[in-house]
């Protein structure tokens, strides 16, 4: 739950008087032209202050419903689009990738937090903290969307290093399955496809979803095949791990 700019002072009236804290509160509203509440510019004061008391959650905690604070860095990014609300009014969205050293999961940028991206402030290989974002259950798993209680810090001061294990990741077995390829639409109205296998390896049975030109290079494999796959994509989706290959993805027959 989010917490009000009085319950924020408590965090840090050590350091500064309700009086210093409201006019601090003014001069951020008036620095983002008044798109923050005063309850989010409190927020904000208190976390570059260091007083956030909010755990830093990792992604493979992350499940829909909860609010989180993370560090992450953009791994991939599709094209902004626009959409209509119910009021007539016209909104945009665009559809990040955030990885940390857990795993990926995405990242909605809503209205003006597209220019961020247009302005080139945020790209692939940006390290963000996402502060109060609000988890759902996305299309392809695991998405924080950074609402009117979220903020995000870009390149922040406090971020840790990440280990760049999502492009370590490797598995082997045998493949048993591969399923039909499915056509879908992409945020840039493109057609993308889609497949899942199953792979056979010494622990269990690992269902993986295959994306993009990765779904033809596996229909030169047939069941049977053992195989090896570099770079496998972890994800999560209402606290389960899920494997996906992208076009990072590497298939080798053994």
């Amino acid at each position: 739950m989010h917490k009000t700019k009085d319950q924020l002072h408590e965090l840090i009236k050590d350091i500064k008087t309700k009086e210093e804290f409201n006019k601090e509160i003014i001069r951020i509203q008036k620095e983002y032209d008044e798109l923050l509440d005063k309850d989010t510019a409190a927020l904000l004061i208190v976390d570059e202050l260091g007083r956030n008391k909010q755990n830093i959650s990792k992604i493979t905690e992350l499940e829909p419903g909860m609010e989180c604070t993370l560090f992450g860095e953009i791994t991939n990014m599709t094209q902004a689009r626009n959409f209509n609300r119910q009021n007539g009014s016209i909104g945009r969205v665009i559809n990040l990738e955030l990885t940390d050293d857990t795993g990926t999961c995405g990242l909605a940028l809503w209205d003006k937090d597209v220019e961020l991206v247009k302005n080139k402030e945020i790209e692939i290989g940006t390290k963000i903290k996402v502060i109060n974002g609000y988890v759902k259950d996305g299309f392809k798993g695991i998405e924080i969307n950074v609402g009117r209680w979220g903020l995000m810090d870009i390149e922040p001061s406090d971020m840790p290093e990440l280990k760049k294990q999502n492009e370590e990741n490797m598995i082997m077995g045998t493949l048993i399955e591969i399923e039909p390829t499915r056509a879908f639409f992409k945020d840039d109205g493109e057609f993308g496809f889609v497949t899942n296998i199953k792979l056979q390896t010494n622990e269990k049975i690992n269902k993986i979803t295959v994306w993009g030109e990765k779904v033809k290079e596996i229909q030169k494999l047939k069941p049977g095949d053992r195989i090896e796959i570099e770079n496998v994509n972890i994800k999560q989706s209402n606290g389960k791990e899920e494997l996906h290959i992208n076009n990072k993805g590497v298939f080798r027959k053994l």
